[in-house]
């Protein structure tokens, strides 16, 4: 694992018998113990460590990563080797990020602060969340979390989901979804059933003034068409991700004054670690114990 002081809080309590290795694959030489390695715990990290390392672990049977989306980590990952990934450790916060970035547009929150950077006192007119139509992109714990809330404050709430079920309407209705949605939130990972899924047609169908936020991935959502959509002043965005990441300097999405962007934070709250932590120590026990690890994923191949 490449962080040591997550090495430090996972060491108390680790099973018997296991031996933690410190290794950061992107800035540090193997390990001398490379080919014993079993299990490879992720911080933050876009990819793993790529083809010629993987062929040095011939005992690796498992990835751990602390993030809920994987997709970088699938093109490179052998086939005998499982991925788990940080599912429900980020829920409440990325949940919290989204909702508070459909209310600063509402409310209108980066214009009072450019108001109060110019001491400037003038009340401005602004919206209301509750009673607003809401799709939610995603019914995992994010998308459960933000339905309970958003129902709360009176909001009527569609959940989508890769396919329909009881109370989850499936992808392929987003575009008719989109024509009565005024807060359209994307909280789902990025796959190929994904990629693109918020697009010109899509977008094209919200009502004028409607509200998107993407905690998702940035490849969610076409670029270009929200930019085109934003810029025409139709509808506003909070953007906790890009597509690219970060978006280049000069882009129309930096200084578009209908969207609000923050550096991929939404899952960063600070006592996340010791909440990856306990998870680390409980898949070890696991493996230790020969039993399935949590939160896996599926892996080409």
């Amino acid at each position: 694992m490449p962080d040591i002081a997550m090495l430090e809080r996972i060491a108390a309590g680790s099973p018997a018998g296991t031996t933690l290795i410190p290794w950061d694959w992107r800035t540090a030489p193997a390990p001398d113990r490379i080919a014993d390695i079993e299990l490879l715990v992720s911080d933050f990290s876009v990819a793993g460590p790529g083809p010629e390392l993987y062929a040095r672990m011939p005992g690796l049977t498992h990835v751990q990563l602390c993030s809920s989306g994987y997709e970088g980590w699938v093109r490179d990952l052998p086939a005998t080797v499982g991925l788990s990934t940080g599912r429900g450790l980020h829920g409440a916060s990325t949940a919290e990020a989204a909702l508070a970035g459909v209310l600063s547009l509402l409310r209108r929150i980066p214009d009072a602060v450019a108001q109060q950077q110019r001491q400037i006192w003038d009340p401005l007119d602004v919206n209301v969340l509750g009673g607003r139509r809401v799709t939610v992109v995603g019914a995992g714990d994010i998308g459960r979390r933000l339905r309970t809330v958003l129902e709360a404050l009176g909001c009527p709430v569609t959940t989508v989901g890769r396919s329909a079920r009881d109370g989850v309407a499936p992808s392929t209705d987003l575009p008719e979804l989109a024509r009565t949605t005024d807060v359209l939130v994307l909280a789902v990972p990025l796959d190929d059933s994904t990629r693109g899924l918020v697009d010109a047609r899509v977008l094209a169908a919200l009502p004028a003034g409607a509200v998107v936020a993407n905690v998702a991935r940035g490849a969610v959502v076409d670029t270009d068409a929200l930019a085109a959509h934003v810029s025409a002043g139709r509808v506003s965005a909070y953007l906790d991700v890009t597509d690219p990441e970060p978006l280049p300097a000069g882009h129309p999405l930096w200084t578009c004054p209908q969207v609000l962007i923050t550096p991929h934070t939404g899952g960063g709250a600070i006592d996340w670690r010791e909440r990856y932590a306990d998870l680390v120590r409980d898949q070890l026990d696991r493996h230790a114990r020969g039993l399935p690890l949590l939160h896996t994923v599926g892996t080409p191949g």
